[in-house]
């Protein structure tokens, strides 16, 4: 999940995703041997190559290639000599699922204003969110517009002074304002957050209205076109989906084109809002008329897995406490094709991630003096659907709850172009500045800073659950420093242009030696958290150790130094 604009909260409340359309025959890929390769970017290679391969069809969660993906992670452990840290002795983690396909038919969103009703067309200007609590859900009410649905008294911000929402659908954009911090930026842009705000003020329905500015950075056509793909959420022992917000009936999303038709009223439009956003000057208002929204959905439970592995530490004090190394091994499987290429391979969101991983583990298995801590490697289900099996992980680890003492995640390092840098994220936030600094300097790479921080990639991925549950974290992403030309460039080129696309595929030029580097710093990583005299801390006054973190957990800069 990664630098584009933040899903909106329509998709993530249950993220409109798609059914897979049969699998296209396998394309060939153009085999290339570098015999110059070090032995360790070339491990990372095959893994890559495997996990990226048209036979895996886009490692889907629940699906087949999903499962094929996690077998193959699971015995590379095996092979490398790490222990099972699953469920019954095994190397797995079931992970309990409801699953939801938006229907074709059944789906409306009519405004009827001024004696008259417009009935947006599904697809082209509307889409609403799968929803894993109704197969047929409906509402219709007067609406509201909330701005951001951002409520932070501490900033002075309060989107919903005027109005009143009980009982309303709420309209509003994504992201929140620019003006803040971007720890406070992060939390508030997360749908989850938006989410319990409405609902806490009584809100029945959610609508978010795509912007311009989001229109140009990622078209409505790109992502209408697989309208259909799968929603997921976590399954409860009650067999009802957990964090899905019954509350609000319906949600859906609606295009930046149509947004006249919602937005319009009361002397307003939406290039006149959508100026206000940028201005950070929106407004809270009542809708004139009422908005009619109905979503069908097709609901089934289904189950996928987290692949978890183990390295025990020898202090005999110190090795009930675990270093969890984290990455997503899923993508977003089959959709509506490119070019005549239907499968979304995701060979750098996440299977070079994964491959980093493996061979971090593969350094700290084979190294000379085992860690006093011991050391956990999760290949997490579910990123693409909201995060789900790392949420899961964090809140049913396969080890002691409090034993996690911290989390390096992995995901989709963007090594398209020889660099000299790593950008590590969220180092700020506590004591792992010290120890990431120290790492870096030992292997001569250095750190830059998050190039787009108004994107508060911290909360979006698989960190943010452990973040969530006390647990201090840093993600490692390339850096942006070419050796040799412009790799910011490249990167930008390639989330414009291939990020969850087909073209997300292994004829990209991965540079697999700055992959092998970055196997390199996050094992140091590791090891060096591992073997600290005291568990990581967050820095005192953090927003996030503050909002997440136990007095245990947070405490001086230098507590892992």
């Amino acid at each position: 999940m990664r630098r584009i604009a933040l899903l909106s909260l329509a998709l993530a409340l249950t993220a409109c995703q798609k059914a897979a359309p049969p699998a296209a025959t396998p394309a060939p890929v153009k085999e290339t041997y570098d015999a110059s390769a070090s032995a360790d970017a070339r491990r990372i290679e095959a893994d890559v190559r495997f996990l990226a391969d048209d036979l895996l069809e886009g490692r889907e969660a629940g699906t087949r290639g999903y499962d094929l993906a996690s077998l193959y992670v699971a015995q590379r452990f095996r092979a490398m000599g790490l222990a099972p840290a699953g469920e019954d002795g095994s190397y797995y983690q079931r992970v309990p699922m409801l699953r939801g396909v938006l229907q074709a038919e059944g789906n409306e969103l009519a405004i009827a204003r001024d004696g008259t009703t417009r009935a947006l067309r599904f697809r082209d200007e509307f889409l609403p969110s799968a929803n894993l609590n109704e197969a047929q859900a409906a509402v219709e009410a007067p609406a509201v517009f909330v701005g951001q649905g951002v409520y932070a008294p501490e900033l002075q911000q309060d989107d919903f002074a005027g109005v009143d929402v009980k009982g309303k659908i709420a309209v509003l954009f994504n992201g929140a304002p620019a003006r803040f911090d971007n720890d406070r930026r992060a939390f508030y842009s997360s749908r989850r957050t938006k989410a319990e705000e409405l609902v806490r003020r009584g809100a029945i329905g959610a609508i978010v209205v795509q912007t311009d500015d989001e229109e140009k950075q990622s078209p409505w056509t790109r992502f209408a076109g697989n309208w259909n793909r799968p929603s997921m959420r976590l399954r409860g022992e009650d067999g009802k989906g957990v964090d899905t917000f019954p509350e609000l009936r319906v949600s859906a999303m609606v295009s930046a084109a149509a947004a006249d038709a919602l937005l319009s009223g009361g002397g307003r439009n939406a290039a006149q809002l959508f100026q206000a956003l940028r201005d950070g000057k929106l407004p809270a208002f009542d809708l004139p008329g009422t908005v009619s929204l109905r979503a069908h959905t097709q609901i089934t439970p289904v189950d996928s897995r987290n692949v978890v592995a183990r390295i025990d530490g020898r202090d005999a004090a110190k090795k009930n406490e675990f270093v969890v190394f984290s990455a997503h091994l899923d993508h977003v499987g089959i959709g509506a094709p490119v070019d005549g290429d239907a499968i979304y391979n995701g060979a750098l969101d996440n299977a070079l991630g994964i491959a980093v991983m493996l061979e971090a583990a593969n350094r700290l298995a084979h190294g000379d003096t085992p860690t006093q801590r011991s050391l956990l490697f999760v290949a997490v289900t579910a990123e693409e659907k909201g995060l789900l099996g790392a949420e899961w992980f964090a809140q049913h680890p396969t080890v002691p709850a409090g034993s996690l003492v911290a989390n390096v995640n992995m995901d989709m390092p963007m090594l398209l172009a020889p660099t000299r840098d790593v950008v590590p994220i969220g180092i700020e936030h506590s004591s792992l500045q010290g120890v990431v600094e120290q790492a870096a300097k030992e292997i001569g790479v250095a750190l830059s800073p998050d190039p787009s921080p108004e994107e508060v990639v911290f909360v979006r991925s698989d960190q943010y659950a452990f973040i969530r549950a006390g647990v201090p974290a840093v993600y490692l992403d390339g850096g942006y420093q070419g050796v040799d030309g412009d790799a910011k460039k490249v990167q930008e080129d390639f989330l414009r242009q291939r990020y969850h696309q087909p073209g997300d595929d292994l004829s990209q030029p991965i540079q697999y030696g700055d992959a092998a580097r970055l196997a390199e710093l996050n094992a140091r990583i590791g090891r060096r958290i591992a073997d600290a005299p005291q568990r990581p801390a967050w820095n005192a006054g953090d927003f996030f150790g503050e909002k997440f973190g136990t007095p245990a957990k947070t405490g001086s800069a230098k507590a892992a130094d």
